[in-house]
């Protein structure tokens, strides 16, 4: 298991199935993990793949969390804004 952890293609084949699922299911959830697999698997192929497992899954975490802020931040109605409709759409 440890191996395969530290497999970088891992990372980015992770990255590729949660970026596949937040295309299935929206909502920007899965995209921020997946940022956070892709830039994992980018970093175990320098200095990264060196540390342990607990550090690296610590490292997916934050990135994941602070690529959900970041979209969440970007894609968010303006501020006090609800989203409404006023007509339905088979009308």
């Amino acid at each position: 298991m440890e191996a395969l952890l530290t497999t970088w293609w891992v990372w980015l084949a992770a990255a590729l199935v949660l970026g596949i699922v937040e295309m299935l299911i929206p909502g920007f959830i899965f995209l921020g993990f997946a940022i956070g697999a892709a830039v994992v698997g980018i970093a175990l192929l320098g200095p990264l793949g060196l540390l342990s497992i607990p550090a690296i899954l610590l490292i997916f975490a934050v990135i994941s969390l602070i690529a959900w802020l970041a979209l969440r931040r970007h894609f968010a109605l303006p501020k006090g804004q609800v989203k409404t409709f006023d007509h339905d759409i088979n009308d």
